[in-house]
Protein backbone atom coordinates (compact mmCIF):
# COMPACT_ATOMS: atom_id res chain seq x y z
CA UNK A 1 0.00 0.00 0.00
CA UNK A 2 2.06 4.97 0.22
CA UNK A 3 3.59 7.70 2.95
CA UNK A 4 7.13 8.60 4.44
CA UNK A 5 10.10 7.88 2.43
CA UNK A 6 10.26 4.55 3.97
CA UNK A 7 6.85 3.64 2.95
CA UNK A 8 5.17 2.99 6.35
CA UNK A 9 1.64 3.85 6.80
CA UNK A 10 0.19 5.45 9.57
CA UNK A 11 -3.05 6.20 10.74
CA UNK A 12 -4.33 7.45 14.16
CA UNK A 13 -1.19 5.79 16.27
CA UNK A 14 -0.15 2.52 14.36
CA UNK A 15 2.38 2.32 12.12
CA UNK A 16 2.28 -0.67 9.46
CA UNK A 17 4.97 -2.17 7.18
CA UNK A 18 4.89 -5.59 5.75
CA UNK A 19 6.65 -9.30 4.98
CA UNK A 20 5.85 -14.41 4.13
CA UNK A 21 5.05 -16.76 5.97
CA UNK A 22 -1.89 -17.17 4.62
CA UNK A 23 -8.82 -17.84 3.53
CA UNK A 24 -13.54 -18.92 5.09
CA UNK A 25 -15.57 -15.86 4.46
CA UNK A 26 -17.29 -13.45 6.90
CA UNK A 27 -20.20 -16.20 7.59
CA UNK A 28 -17.41 -18.11 9.43
CA UNK A 29 -15.20 -17.26 12.36
CA UNK A 30 -12.42 -14.99 12.36
CA UNK A 31 -9.69 -13.48 14.76
CA UNK A 32 -10.41 -10.04 16.14
CA UNK A 33 -7.38 -7.98 16.60
CA UNK A 34 -9.42 -4.46 16.40
CA UNK A 35 -12.01 -2.75 17.93
CA UNK A 36 -13.11 0.41 18.77
CA UNK A 37 -14.43 2.22 22.01
CA UNK A 38 -16.71 4.99 20.98
CA UNK A 39 -19.39 6.79 22.79
CA UNK A 40 -22.47 7.07 20.83
CA UNK A 41 -23.08 9.56 18.83
CA UNK A 42 -19.12 9.93 17.63
CA UNK A 43 -18.29 9.57 14.36
CA UNK A 44 -14.70 8.34 14.19
CA UNK A 45 -13.17 4.70 15.75
CA UNK A 46 -10.32 4.73 17.51
CA UNK A 47 -7.65 2.56 16.28
CA UNK A 48 -6.39 0.48 19.61
CA UNK A 49 -5.39 -2.77 19.83
CA UNK A 50 -8.06 -4.97 21.37
CA UNK A 51 -7.48 -5.25 24.93
CA UNK A 52 -9.91 -8.16 26.65
CA UNK A 53 -8.82 -7.46 30.25
CA UNK A 54 -10.22 -3.49 30.32
CA UNK A 55 -13.80 -3.50 30.70
CA UNK A 56 -15.83 -0.68 28.50
CA UNK A 57 -16.71 2.21 30.73
CA UNK A 58 -20.35 3.36 31.27
CA UNK A 59 -22.21 4.93 28.30
CA UNK A 60 -19.39 3.31 26.05
CA UNK A 61 -19.54 0.17 23.33
CA UNK A 62 -17.11 -1.56 22.18
CA UNK A 63 -16.83 -2.83 18.18
CA UNK A 64 -14.74 -5.27 16.22
CA UNK A 65 -14.18 -4.85 12.56
CA UNK A 66 -13.55 -8.04 10.51
CA UNK A 67 -11.87 -7.64 6.72
CA UNK A 68 -11.58 -10.68 4.57
CA UNK A 69 -10.17 -9.72 0.69
CA UNK A 70 -10.34 -11.21 -2.60
CA UNK A 71 -7.35 -10.23 -4.78
CA UNK A 72 -7.01 -10.84 -8.79
CA UNK A 73 -3.52 -10.61 -9.84
CA UNK A 74 -2.55 -11.04 -14.07
CA UNK A 75 -0.19 -13.52 -14.27
CA UNK A 76 2.81 -12.58 -16.18
CA UNK A 77 2.25 -14.88 -19.56
CA UNK A 78 3.11 -13.39 -22.86
CA UNK A 79 -0.50 -15.09 -24.23
CA UNK A 80 -3.82 -15.16 -22.45
CA UNK A 81 -4.65 -18.03 -20.14
CA UNK A 82 -7.04 -20.16 -22.76
CA UNK A 83 -5.53 -18.64 -26.40
CA UNK A 84 -2.66 -17.74 -28.19
CA UNK A 85 -3.33 -13.88 -27.81
CA UNK A 86 -0.69 -11.81 -26.61
CA UNK A 87 -0.65 -9.79 -23.46
CA UNK A 88 0.01 -5.84 -23.95
CA UNK A 89 -1.14 -3.28 -21.56
CA UNK A 90 -2.22 -0.01 -23.63
CA UNK A 91 -2.40 -2.43 -26.36
CA UNK A 92 -4.96 -0.16 -29.43
CA UNK A 93 -8.29 -1.43 -28.28
CA UNK A 94 -9.60 -5.09 -30.07
CA UNK A 95 -5.96 -5.44 -31.28
CA UNK A 96 -5.62 -8.60 -29.04
CA UNK A 97 -8.45 -11.00 -29.68
CA UNK A 98 -8.67 -14.21 -30.63
CA UNK A 99 -11.93 -15.65 -31.81
CA UNK A 100 -11.99 -17.87 -28.72
CA UNK A 101 -11.84 -14.39 -26.47
CA UNK A 102 -14.32 -13.01 -29.11
CA UNK A 103 -16.16 -16.21 -27.80
CA UNK A 104 -17.18 -17.13 -31.85
CA UNK A 105 -18.88 -20.91 -32.27
CA UNK A 106 -16.56 -23.51 -32.59
CA UNK A 107 -13.38 -22.18 -30.77
CA UNK A 108 -12.06 -24.38 -27.71
CA UNK A 109 -9.79 -23.24 -24.83
CA UNK A 110 -6.27 -24.65 -25.32
CA UNK A 111 -4.94 -24.19 -21.51
CA UNK A 112 -1.19 -21.97 -20.73
CA UNK A 113 0.99 -24.05 -19.10
CA UNK A 114 3.30 -20.81 -17.93
CA UNK A 115 -0.21 -20.08 -16.44
CA UNK A 116 -0.52 -23.34 -14.53
CA UNK A 117 3.17 -23.12 -13.44
CA UNK A 118 2.45 -19.37 -11.94
CA UNK A 119 0.02 -20.72 -10.08
CA UNK A 120 1.63 -23.52 -8.61
CA UNK A 121 4.79 -21.44 -7.94
CA UNK A 122 2.54 -18.49 -6.13
CA UNK A 123 0.63 -21.47 -3.79
CA UNK A 124 3.83 -22.98 -2.79
CA UNK A 125 5.68 -19.24 -2.00
CA UNK A 126 2.08 -18.91 -0.03
CA UNK A 127 2.57 -22.36 1.94
CA UNK A 128 -0.14 -23.37 0.64
CA UNK A 129 -1.68 -27.47 -0.40
CA UNK A 130 -1.30 -27.60 -4.78
CA UNK A 131 -4.52 -29.77 -5.31
CA UNK A 132 -2.96 -32.56 -7.57
CA UNK A 133 -6.48 -32.68 -8.95
CA UNK A 134 -8.65 -29.39 -9.82
CA UNK A 135 -11.33 -28.33 -11.86
CA UNK A 136 -12.51 -25.66 -14.45
CA UNK A 137 -16.14 -24.72 -13.62
CA UNK A 138 -18.33 -21.82 -15.95
CA UNK A 139 -19.62 -18.91 -13.85
CA UNK A 140 -22.43 -17.44 -15.45
CA UNK A 141 -23.38 -14.09 -15.56
CA UNK A 142 -24.32 -11.50 -18.32
CA UNK A 143 -22.18 -8.41 -19.11
CA UNK A 144 -21.47 -6.63 -22.45
CA UNK A 145 -17.86 -7.44 -21.72
CA UNK A 146 -17.57 -11.30 -21.68
CA UNK A 147 -18.55 -12.42 -24.60
CA UNK A 148 -19.53 -16.21 -23.66
CA UNK A 149 -21.93 -15.05 -21.31
CA UNK A 150 -20.02 -16.84 -18.86
CA UNK A 151 -16.19 -16.74 -16.97
CA UNK A 152 -13.80 -20.54 -16.77
CA UNK A 153 -12.69 -20.06 -13.04
CA UNK A 154 -12.08 -22.91 -10.32
CA UNK A 155 -15.32 -22.77 -7.79
CA UNK A 156 -15.66 -26.74 -6.95
CA UNK A 157 -11.41 -27.71 -6.75
CA UNK A 158 -8.90 -25.05 -7.14
CA UNK A 159 -5.82 -25.30 -7.95
CA UNK A 160 -4.45 -24.46 -4.31
CA UNK A 161 -5.85 -24.12 -0.81
CA UNK A 162 -4.92 -23.33 2.97
CA UNK A 163 -1.92 -21.29 2.87
CA UNK A 164 -0.73 -18.57 5.12
CA UNK A 165 0.82 -14.89 4.58
CA UNK A 166 2.82 -13.02 7.33
CA UNK A 167 2.95 -9.31 7.51
CA UNK A 168 4.10 -6.86 10.13
CA UNK A 169 2.41 -4.16 12.19
CA UNK A 170 4.13 -1.27 14.09
CA UNK A 171 2.06 -0.74 16.77
CA UNK A 172 3.85 1.44 18.79
CA UNK A 173 4.89 5.32 17.93
CA UNK A 174 8.49 4.02 16.96
CA UNK A 175 8.49 1.92 14.05
CA UNK A 176 10.96 -0.61 15.89
CA UNK A 177 8.37 -1.89 17.88
CA UNK A 178 6.74 -4.46 15.50
CA UNK A 179 4.55 -7.14 15.97
CA UNK A 180 3.98 -9.96 12.89
CA UNK A 181 0.48 -11.30 12.21
CA UNK A 182 -0.82 -13.42 9.94
CA UNK A 183 -3.87 -13.99 7.62
CA UNK A 184 -4.85 -17.75 6.30
CA UNK A 185 -5.45 -17.76 2.59
CA UNK A 186 -8.21 -20.19 1.83
CA UNK A 187 -7.67 -20.48 -1.85
CA UNK A 188 -6.01 -19.40 -5.08
CA UNK A 189 -7.76 -20.15 -8.24
CA UNK A 190 -6.77 -19.77 -11.71
CA UNK A 191 -9.62 -17.74 -13.59
CA UNK A 192 -10.64 -15.64 -17.06
CA UNK A 193 -10.34 -11.67 -16.54
CA UNK A 194 -13.27 -10.01 -18.71
CA UNK A 195 -13.01 -7.34 -21.37
CA UNK A 196 -12.71 -3.48 -20.25
CA UNK A 197 -16.16 -1.31 -20.58
CA UNK A 198 -15.28 2.45 -21.52
CA UNK A 199 -17.79 4.71 -20.41
CA UNK A 200 -18.40 7.66 -23.24
CA UNK A 201 -20.45 9.91 -21.12
CA UNK A 202 -20.82 12.85 -23.47
CA UNK A 203 -21.94 10.44 -26.46
CA UNK A 204 -24.31 8.08 -23.28
CA UNK A 205 -22.35 5.45 -24.97
CA UNK A 206 -20.10 2.73 -23.61
CA UNK A 207 -17.45 0.66 -25.85
CA UNK A 208 -16.23 -2.44 -25.12
CA UNK A 209 -12.05 -3.38 -25.35
CA UNK A 210 -11.79 -6.98 -25.52
CA UNK A 211 -7.55 -7.15 -25.35
CA UNK A 212 -8.56 -8.25 -21.60
CA UNK A 213 -10.89 -10.40 -22.25
CA UNK A 214 -9.02 -14.31 -21.26
CA UNK A 215 -6.24 -12.81 -19.61
CA UNK A 216 -5.24 -15.24 -17.06
CA UNK A 217 -5.66 -14.40 -13.45
CA UNK A 218 -4.66 -15.73 -10.24
CA UNK A 219 -7.43 -15.22 -7.70
CA UNK A 220 -5.89 -15.10 -3.75
CA UNK A 221 -8.87 -15.34 -0.99
CA UNK A 222 -8.05 -14.43 2.09
CA UNK A 223 -9.92 -15.08 5.07
CA UNK A 224 -11.46 -12.33 7.19
CA UNK A 225 -8.49 -12.83 10.06
CA UNK A 226 -8.02 -8.35 9.45
CA UNK A 227 -9.33 -5.95 11.42
CA UNK A 228 -8.53 -2.00 10.08
CA UNK A 229 -7.60 -0.89 6.55
CA UNK A 230 -3.79 -0.36 7.71
CA UNK A 231 -3.82 -4.68 8.30
CA UNK A 232 -5.19 -5.18 4.67
CA UNK A 233 -3.05 -2.63 3.01
CA UNK A 234 0.41 -4.16 4.77
CA UNK A 235 -0.99 -8.23 3.88
CA UNK A 236 -1.87 -6.83 -0.06
CA UNK A 237 2.02 -5.18 0.06
CA UNK A 238 3.64 -8.19 1.07
CA UNK A 239 1.69 -10.26 -1.20
CA UNK A 240 2.70 -7.68 -4.35
CA UNK A 241 6.22 -7.95 -2.93
CA UNK A 242 5.79 -11.58 -3.38
CA UNK A 243 4.25 -11.99 -6.42
CA UNK A 244 6.72 -9.79 -8.01
CA UNK A 245 9.75 -12.10 -6.26
CA UNK A 246 8.08 -15.14 -7.93
CA UNK A 247 7.92 -13.43 -11.44
CA UNK A 248 4.39 -14.58 -11.60
CA UNK A 249 2.89 -11.74 -11.97
CA UNK A 250 4.01 -7.79 -12.28
CA UNK A 251 1.60 -6.80 -9.82
CA UNK A 252 1.68 -3.26 -10.70
CA UNK A 253 -1.46 -2.08 -9.14
CA UNK A 254 -1.80 1.10 -11.40
CA UNK A 255 -1.71 -0.62 -14.73
CA UNK A 256 -4.68 -2.38 -13.25
CA UNK A 257 -2.73 -5.96 -12.53
CA UNK A 258 -3.63 -6.28 -9.00
CA UNK A 259 -6.93 -5.54 -8.18
CA UNK A 260 -9.08 -5.83 -4.62
CA UNK A 261 -12.24 -6.49 -3.36
CA UNK A 262 -12.35 -6.01 0.42
CA UNK A 263 -15.10 -7.45 2.61
CA UNK A 264 -16.04 -5.68 5.70
CA UNK A 265 -17.99 -6.31 8.80
CA UNK A 266 -18.78 -4.67 12.40
CA UNK A 267 -19.79 -6.56 15.22
CA UNK A 268 -19.77 -6.65 19.22
CA UNK A 269 -16.78 -9.17 20.60
CA UNK A 270 -18.83 -12.12 21.65
CA UNK A 271 -21.53 -11.52 19.52
CA UNK A 272 -22.86 -13.38 15.65
CA UNK A 273 -20.12 -11.40 12.99
CA UNK A 274 -22.55 -8.32 11.55
CA UNK A 275 -23.78 -7.94 7.69
CA UNK A 276 -20.63 -7.32 5.24
CA UNK A 277 -20.29 -4.92 2.73
CA UNK A 278 -18.04 -5.75 -0.12
CA UNK A 279 -15.89 -2.75 -1.86
CA UNK A 280 -14.99 -3.49 -4.80
CA UNK A 281 -11.90 -2.37 -7.71
CA UNK A 282 -9.78 -0.77 -5.18
CA UNK A 283 -6.12 -0.47 -7.40
CA UNK A 284 -3.99 1.30 -4.74
CA UNK A 285 -2.69 0.25 -1.73
CA UNK A 286 -3.58 3.57 0.07
CA UNK A 287 -7.04 3.62 -1.35
CA UNK A 288 -7.77 0.44 0.03
CA UNK A 289 -6.68 1.23 3.43
CA UNK A 290 -8.75 4.48 3.53
CA UNK A 291 -11.83 2.48 2.01
CA UNK A 292 -12.06 -0.02 4.68
CA UNK A 293 -11.36 2.22 7.57
CA UNK A 294 -14.47 4.76 6.10
CA UNK A 295 -16.62 1.60 5.65
CA UNK A 296 -15.88 0.41 9.51
CA UNK A 297 -16.85 4.30 10.64
CA UNK A 298 -19.77 4.30 8.61
CA UNK A 299 -21.30 0.79 9.67
CA UNK A 300 -20.67 1.78 13.52
CA UNK A 301 -21.97 5.38 12.89
CA UNK A 302 -25.45 3.54 11.18
CA UNK A 303 -25.67 1.24 13.49
CA UNK A 304 -25.17 3.51 16.53
CA UNK A 305 -28.13 5.68 15.03
CA UNK A 306 -30.30 2.42 14.77
CA UNK A 307 -29.55 1.60 11.07
CA UNK A 308 -29.40 -1.49 9.62
CA UNK A 309 -26.34 -2.27 7.57
CA UNK A 310 -27.21 -3.62 3.61
CA UNK A 311 -25.80 -6.55 1.92
CA UNK A 312 -24.28 -4.17 -0.95
CA UNK A 313 -21.20 -3.46 -3.16
CA UNK A 314 -19.91 -0.41 -2.65
CA UNK A 315 -16.84 1.82 -5.01
CA UNK A 316 -14.61 3.77 -2.83
CA UNK A 317 -14.49 7.81 -4.18
CA UNK A 318 -11.06 8.52 -3.71
CA UNK A 319 -11.77 12.23 -4.41
CA UNK A 320 -14.52 12.66 -1.76
CA UNK A 321 -12.31 9.57 0.83
CA UNK A 322 -16.24 7.91 1.17
CA UNK A 323 -17.74 4.66 -0.02
CA UNK A 324 -20.76 4.68 -2.50
CA UNK A 325 -23.06 1.98 -2.89
CA UNK A 326 -23.59 0.19 -6.45
CA UNK A 327 -25.87 -2.90 -5.87
CA UNK A 328 -27.46 -4.52 -3.52
CA UNK A 329 -27.04 -8.25 -2.67
CA UNK A 330 -29.87 -8.91 -0.64
CA UNK A 331 -31.35 -11.04 -4.12
CA UNK A 332 -28.46 -13.17 -4.17
CA UNK A 333 -27.28 -13.97 -7.81
CA UNK A 334 -27.39 -17.15 -8.90
CA UNK A 335 -24.37 -17.54 -10.90
CA UNK A 336 -25.22 -20.99 -12.40
CA UNK A 337 -22.01 -23.05 -11.26
CA UNK A 338 -21.30 -25.69 -14.08
CA UNK A 339 -18.04 -28.04 -14.81
CA UNK A 340 -16.41 -26.58 -18.01
CA UNK A 341 -17.14 -29.27 -20.70
CA UNK A 342 -14.34 -28.51 -23.16
CA UNK A 343 -11.81 -28.97 -20.01
CA UNK A 344 -10.49 -32.00 -18.40
CA UNK A 345 -9.84 -32.33 -15.17
CA UNK A 346 -5.96 -30.78 -14.21
CA UNK A 347 -3.93 -33.11 -13.14
CA UNK A 348 -0.42 -32.48 -11.43
CA UNK A 349 2.31 -34.84 -10.02
CA UNK A 350 5.27 -35.12 -7.62
CA UNK A 351 8.41 -36.95 -7.84
CA UNK A 352 6.52 -39.51 -6.24
CA UNK A 353 3.46 -39.85 -8.40
CA UNK A 354 5.21 -38.78 -11.77
CA UNK A 355 4.47 -41.39 -14.48
CA UNK A 356 7.36 -43.58 -15.32
CA UNK A 357 9.23 -41.95 -18.99
CA UNK A 358 6.70 -38.87 -18.68
CA UNK A 359 7.47 -35.91 -21.07
CA UNK A 360 8.24 -33.07 -18.88
CA UNK A 361 6.67 -30.76 -21.72
CA UNK A 362 3.71 -32.86 -20.96
CA UNK A 363 3.44 -33.31 -17.43
CA UNK A 364 4.06 -30.34 -14.34
CA UNK A 365 6.12 -31.66 -11.34
CA UNK A 366 5.00 -29.46 -8.06
CA UNK A 367 8.79 -30.64 -6.44
CA UNK A 368 10.70 -29.31 -9.62
CA UNK A 369 8.97 -25.99 -9.00
CA UNK A 370 8.97 -26.05 -5.02
CA UNK A 371 13.06 -26.44 -5.59
CA UNK A 372 13.22 -23.50 -7.82
CA UNK A 373 11.52 -21.40 -5.88
CA UNK A 374 13.58 -17.89 -5.57
CA UNK A 375 14.41 -16.26 -2.29
CA UNK A 376 11.12 -14.52 -0.86
CA UNK A 377 10.86 -10.91 0.66
CA UNK A 378 11.08 -12.33 4.21
CA UNK A 379 14.39 -14.22 3.27
CA UNK A 380 15.91 -11.41 1.96
CA UNK A 381 14.62 -8.82 4.90
CA UNK A 382 16.41 -10.88 7.19
CA UNK A 383 19.36 -11.44 5.61
CA UNK A 384 20.10 -7.66 5.30
CA UNK A 385 19.06 -7.20 9.15
CA UNK A 386 22.24 -10.29 9.48
CA UNK A 387 24.55 -9.47 7.23
CA UNK A 388 24.61 -5.63 7.50
CA UNK A 389 23.49 -4.81 10.62
CA UNK A 390 20.13 -2.96 9.34
CA UNK A 391 16.99 -2.01 11.20
CA UNK A 392 13.95 -3.73 10.29
CA UNK A 393 12.74 -0.90 9.10
CA UNK A 394 15.43 -0.30 6.76
CA UNK A 395 15.25 -3.21 5.21
CA UNK A 396 10.92 -2.94 4.69
CA UNK A 397 11.95 0.38 2.33
CA UNK A 398 14.63 -0.95 0.61
CA UNK A 399 12.57 -3.90 -0.84
CA UNK A 400 9.07 -1.88 -0.71
CA UNK A 401 10.70 0.53 -4.08
CA UNK A 402 10.97 -1.29 -7.47
CA UNK A 403 14.85 -1.54 -8.04
CA UNK A 404 16.51 0.12 -4.60
CA UNK A 405 17.54 -2.93 -2.94
CA UNK A 406 19.56 -3.84 -6.34
CA UNK A 407 20.74 -0.02 -6.31
CA UNK A 408 22.13 -0.67 -2.50
CA UNK A 409 23.46 -3.61 -3.25
CA UNK A 410 25.74 -2.40 -6.28
CA UNK A 411 26.43 0.74 -4.25
CA UNK A 412 27.66 -1.37 -0.78
CA UNK A 413 29.96 -3.75 -3.45
CA UNK A 414 31.87 -0.52 -4.71
CA UNK A 415 32.58 1.58 -1.81
CA UNK A 416 34.29 1.34 1.45
CA UNK A 417 32.04 3.58 3.44
CA UNK A 418 30.13 1.34 6.55
CA UNK A 419 26.95 -0.12 5.53
CA UNK A 420 25.09 2.02 8.09
CA UNK A 421 26.06 5.25 6.30
CA UNK A 422 24.80 3.62 2.31
CA UNK A 423 21.85 2.86 3.92
CA UNK A 424 21.30 6.27 5.36
CA UNK A 425 22.51 7.78 1.85
CA UNK A 426 20.05 5.56 -0.16
CA UNK A 427 17.19 6.44 2.28
CA UNK A 428 17.09 9.22 3.20
CA UNK A 429 19.41 11.35 0.41
CA UNK A 430 18.92 9.24 -2.50
CA UNK A 431 15.47 8.09 -2.17
CA UNK A 432 14.21 11.70 -1.05
CA UNK A 433 15.66 12.88 -4.27
CA UNK A 434 13.31 10.55 -6.14
CA UNK A 435 10.25 11.44 -4.18
CA UNK A 436 10.82 14.40 -5.12
CA UNK A 437 11.18 13.93 -8.66
CA UNK A 438 8.48 11.41 -9.08
CA UNK A 439 11.03 9.26 -10.34
CA UNK A 440 11.52 5.60 -10.35
CA UNK A 441 14.76 4.12 -8.98
CA UNK A 442 15.48 3.33 -12.76
CA UNK A 443 15.32 7.23 -14.21
CA UNK A 444 17.46 7.66 -11.36
CA UNK A 445 20.22 10.42 -13.05
CA UNK A 446 22.69 9.09 -10.20
CA UNK A 447 24.16 5.33 -10.73
CA UNK A 448 25.43 3.30 -8.17
CA UNK A 449 28.91 3.64 -9.18
CA UNK A 450 28.47 7.68 -9.09
CA UNK A 451 27.04 7.36 -5.39
CA UNK A 452 29.75 4.84 -4.34
CA UNK A 453 32.58 7.04 -5.31
CA UNK A 454 30.74 9.84 -3.40
CA UNK A 455 30.70 7.96 -0.30
CA UNK A 456 34.31 6.74 -1.22
CA UNK A 457 35.43 10.73 -0.66
CA UNK A 458 33.27 11.37 2.37
CA UNK A 459 34.89 7.95 4.14
CA UNK A 460 38.16 9.02 3.10
CA UNK A 461 37.45 12.54 4.59
CA UNK A 462 38.29 14.26 1.72
CA UNK A 463 35.09 16.20 1.61
CA UNK A 464 32.64 17.04 4.72
CA UNK A 465 29.23 15.74 4.66
CA UNK A 466 28.05 19.20 3.65
CA UNK A 467 30.07 19.01 1.13
CA UNK A 468 28.97 15.58 -0.23
CA UNK A 469 25.35 16.80 -0.15
CA UNK A 470 26.36 19.82 -2.78
CA UNK A 471 27.99 16.80 -4.82
CA UNK A 472 25.11 14.91 -4.82
CA UNK A 473 22.84 17.83 -5.68
CA UNK A 474 25.56 18.56 -8.79
CA UNK A 475 25.53 15.04 -9.80
CA UNK A 476 21.83 15.01 -9.90
CA UNK A 477 21.27 18.55 -12.19
CA UNK A 478 24.66 17.01 -14.32
CA UNK A 479 24.66 13.65 -15.48
CA UNK A 480 28.27 12.33 -17.10
CA UNK A 481 30.27 14.17 -14.28
CA UNK A 482 32.08 12.22 -11.71
CA UNK A 483 31.74 13.36 -7.84
CA UNK A 484 35.81 14.01 -8.02
CA UNK A 485 35.44 16.18 -10.96
CA UNK A 486 32.84 18.21 -9.18
CA UNK A 487 34.33 18.43 -5.97
CA UNK A 488 37.70 19.83 -7.97
CA UNK A 489 35.64 22.57 -9.70
CA UNK A 490 33.56 23.80 -7.19
CA UNK A 491 37.41 23.25 -4.79
CA UNK A 492 35.44 21.11 -1.79
CA UNK A 493 38.08 19.41 -0.38
CA UNK A 494 38.42 19.46 3.08
CA UNK A 495 41.49 21.64 4.16
CA UNK A 496 44.63 19.26 4.76
CA UNK A 497 46.65 21.75 6.51
CA UNK A 498 46.73 22.06 9.67
CA UNK A 499 48.63 25.12 10.81
CA UNK A 500 46.18 27.09 8.31
CA UNK A 501 43.37 25.79 10.13
CA UNK A 502 44.74 26.64 13.51
CA UNK A 503 45.28 30.16 11.88
CA UNK A 504 41.59 30.88 10.74
CA UNK A 505 40.38 29.39 14.38
CA UNK A 506 42.60 31.60 16.78
CA UNK A 507 41.10 34.77 13.74
CA UNK A 508 37.71 33.63 14.86
CA UNK A 509 38.21 33.66 18.54
CA UNK A 510 39.96 36.90 18.48
CA UNK A 511 37.24 38.42 16.50
CA UNK A 512 34.42 36.97 18.73
CA UNK A 513 35.55 37.26 22.28
CA UNK A 514 31.77 37.61 24.13
CA UNK A 515 31.66 33.78 22.59
CA UNK A 516 34.50 33.15 23.95
CA UNK A 517 33.69 34.03 26.95
CA UNK A 518 30.26 32.28 27.05
CA UNK A 519 32.01 28.45 26.56
CA UNK A 520 34.89 29.32 29.60
CA UNK A 521 31.78 30.18 31.78
CA UNK A 522 30.10 26.60 30.94
CA UNK A 523 28.06 27.42 28.36
CA UNK A 524 28.31 24.30 25.54
CA UNK A 525 26.12 25.66 22.71
CA UNK A 526 28.78 28.63 22.59
CA UNK A 527 31.50 26.01 21.06
CA UNK A 528 28.77 25.23 18.46
CA UNK A 529 28.88 28.86 17.30
CA UNK A 530 32.48 28.87 16.60
CA UNK A 531 32.84 25.73 14.85
CA UNK A 532 30.15 27.32 12.25
CA UNK A 533 31.74 30.80 12.34
CA UNK A 534 35.14 28.55 11.56
CA UNK A 535 32.94 26.48 9.04
CA UNK A 536 31.99 29.77 7.34
CA UNK A 537 35.40 31.30 7.02
CA UNK A 538 36.89 28.25 5.20
CA UNK A 539 33.57 28.00 2.99
CA UNK A 540 32.82 24.75 4.54
CA UNK A 541 36.01 23.41 3.88
CA UNK A 542 36.87 22.18 7.13
CA UNK A 543 35.96 18.76 9.11
CA UNK A 544 33.85 20.28 11.98
CA UNK A 545 35.91 17.21 14.34
CA UNK A 546 38.94 18.75 13.80
CA UNK A 547 37.78 22.42 14.16
CA UNK A 548 36.18 21.15 17.56
CA UNK A 549 39.44 19.43 18.34
CA UNK A 550 41.51 22.83 17.53
CA UNK A 551 38.97 25.18 19.45
CA UNK A 552 38.77 22.61 22.38
CA UNK A 553 42.69 22.24 22.78
CA UNK A 554 43.07 26.79 22.11
CA UNK A 555 40.07 27.69 24.82
CA UNK A 556 41.56 25.21 27.58
CA UNK A 557 45.11 26.68 27.09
Amino acid sequence: MAAPVQRWSCVGKRWVLAYIDGGSRHGRGAAIGFTSRRKRGQSSVAQQPLVTAQKSRKGEHEWAAVVGLEIHAQISSNSKLFSGSQVHFAAPPNSLVSFFDASLPGTLPVLNRRCVEAAVMTGLALNCRINKKSLFDRKHYFYADLPAGYQITQQRLPIAVNGSLAYSVCVGKKPSQVSTKTVRIKQIQLEQDSGKSLHDEPRSQTLIDLNRAGVGLLEVVLEPDMSCGEEAASAVRELQLILQALGTSQANMAEGQLRVDANISVHHPGEPLGVRTEVKNLNSARFLAKAIDFEIERQIHELENGRKILNETRSFDYKLGCTMPMRDKEGKQDYRFMPEPNLPPLLLHDTASLPPGADPQQVINIDWIRERLPELPSETREKLIQQYGMLPEHSFALLNEVGLLEFFQNVIKETRAEPKKVTSWVLNIFLGFLKQQNLTVNESPVTPSALAELLNLLDRKAISSSAAKQVFEELWRSKGKTPSQIVSEKKLELMQDQEALERVCHTVMEGHPQVVMDVKRGNPRAINKLIGLVRKATLSRADPTVIKKILERKLSS
